[in-house]
């Protein structure tokens, strides 16, 4: 049996950053959701590294993904996640579980907090009409379609946007894969249930109803489908 999540990242940071000024164990493991192929992820601050770098490793039988920042480096890191609403090191370092700590954290964790709590920035109307725009595209191709393998495909890529659109139009940090489902459930139970349900039908069945019409409820307090009179780039001037 492998040996527990903490001890092994605490070996771990002994082992290969014995330097460093502070580390944290953040994911699954931390938040109680880990399962058999859960990995660990270890965010370390380390002032004598001169660049941000990731690193995959296997060790004491765990697989171990580990983010290296020095004292400054994790600061774009931190805006540009945010900036496109998808917050993954600020998020780690605000839950993780800390593994060393020379008096750096307080202040770190602090700014990853405020940012997480501040959420994302708001869609202006030009970014709510070009997301409208490709959900109703992606809609269309999803009704239209015949081919049950392209079908796999277009369903995938409308559930995330449908997903997307209705965390991001009430100002709510989204992810990527798995973490647009988690983040969904988190602010909205009741639409992540009717996503899954829709969609899980569908594959079961082939019916697309379900799917159309939760798209179209989505859609519908932004002004609904969006295709006629959508440009994107156009200037208005003439030259």
């Amino acid at each position: 049996m492998r040996i527990e999540p903490i001890v092994a990242a605490a070996m771990y940071i002994d082992k290969f950053h014995p330097d460093c000024e502070a580390a944290v164990l953040a994911g699954s493991v931390v938040r109680g959701e880990a399962t058999t192929t859960s990995d660990l992820d270890i965010v370390v601050f380390d002032e004598g590294v001169q660049a941000s770098y990731r690193e995959s490793i296997l060790f004491q039988d765990w697989p171990i993904e580990v983010f290296v920042h020095n004292l400054s480096s994790y600061q774009p890191f931190f805006e540009s996640d945010c900036a496109r609403a998808r917050p993954s090191l600020p998020a780690m370092v605000s839950e993780g579980m800390v593994l060393k700590d020379l008096g750096v954290l307080v202040g770190i964790k602090a700014e990853a907090d405020l940012l997480l709590a501040a959420g994302p920035k708001k869609w202006t109307p030009d970014e709510i009409g070009a997301k409208r725009y490709f959900i109703t595209d992606a809609l269309d191709d999803f009704t239209g379609s015949e081919s049950k393998a392209e079908l796999l495909f277009i369903a995938g890529h409308l559930a995330e946007l449908l997903a997307e659109f209705v965390l991001r139009t009430n100002r709510q940090w989204t992810g990527q894969s798995k973490w647009v489902y988690r983040s969904l459930q988190k602010f909205d139970p009741g639409f992540a249930e009717a996503l899954s349900e829709a969609f899980g039908h569908f594959y079961r069945t082939g019916d697309k109803d379900p799917v159309i019409r939760l798209a179209e409820e989505a859609l519908s307090p932004f002004g609904g489908k969006l295709f006629d009179g959508f440009s994107a780039g156009k200037r208005k001037e003439r030259i």
